[in-house]
Order: structure tokens, then sequence, then C-alpha cells
């Protein structure tokens, strides 16, 4: 299995892992009185599954845009300094006008 592949299903494993230790916690402080919405209701399974996926989805993305940014190669490896960068004064430059403005009359 190429190792896009392989970083990107551990990844993935590791946020919904993740999703489901925040939902567990979510419950658990009863969060928004959610462990009784989950607990006093038939269909609270559902709710705690589509709240697991969802946030797993979420975290999942997370930890993957994570670890591809890490993986970047590091450019300048000794670190950059100021003054090796070029310095632009801001001076002014005369300009030559070689004829002059015209007067308008004003016709009535």
């Amino acid at each position: 299995m190429p190792k896009l592949i392989s970083l990107y299903i551990r990844q993935v494993a590791i946020g919904f892992a993740i999703s489901a230790a925040f939902v567990t916690m979510l419950l658990y402080f009863n969060i928004a009185n959610l462990w009784h919405l989950v607990s006093g209701s038939s269909e609270g399974i559902l709710a705690v599954v589509v709240m697991w996926v969802l946030n797993g989805i979420v975290f999942a993305g997370v930890q993957f845009g994570i670890a591809i940014m890490r993986m970047k190669e590091d450019d300048h490896p000794g670190g950059g300094k100021r003054s090796a960068l070029p310095v632009m004064l801001a001076e002014p430059v005369p300009v030559k006008i070689d004829r002059k403005p015209q007067s308008r009359q004003i016709r009535r």
C-alpha cells in the first residue's frame, strides 16, 4: 500500500478516536444536558452515532491536514537573517516635464 494511503488511513483512525473521546466527554460532563436527551429518547443511540461520525469527519480532516503540513521540507535550515535582505529606501525621484500646462478658458 502506498505511504500516502497508509498515512491517510492512520490519521483518519486517530481522528475518529479523538471524536469518540470528545463525544464521550460531552455525554459524561452532561454538556447542554445531552446525557438526559440521549438516555431519555428511543433514538438516543442514533444521535450518539451521528454525533460521533460527524465529529469524526471534522477531526479526521484536521488530523490529516496537520500531518501533511508537518511533512514540509525546510527551505532554510539555518534560519533567516534580516541583514542579508536588500533594503529598499523610499527616496524622491525628480521628474522633468517638457511642456507647460495649458490654461483652460471658459466659454460662454
